[in-house]
């Protein structure tokens, strides 16, 4: 998938466990395992704007871009 999940490095940055996330935005660690692995189909605004708040950053420090490779 094109989309690209970087809470991790927001994690590493903030030197926050992942239960420690999870349970500040009340998801199950498997939920946001699902998430950060790139797994997800889908994330609703209101996990995104409470990550981003627990976090202390923007959507855009945890979500990206990048093209797939095209088989030419």
């Amino acid at each position: 998938m094109p989309i690209v999940v970087d809470v991790d490095i927001m994690l590493a940055r903030r030197k926050m466990p992942v239960g420690v996330l999870a349970d500040r935005v009340g998801i199950t660690p498997a939920n946001l395992a699902v998430l950060k692995n790139g797994r997800a189909k889908a994330v609703r605004f209101s996990t995104l704007a409470a990550l981003c708040e627990v976090l202390d950053c923007q959507p855009g420090d945890l979500l990206r871009w990048e093209p797939e490779a095209r088989n030419s």
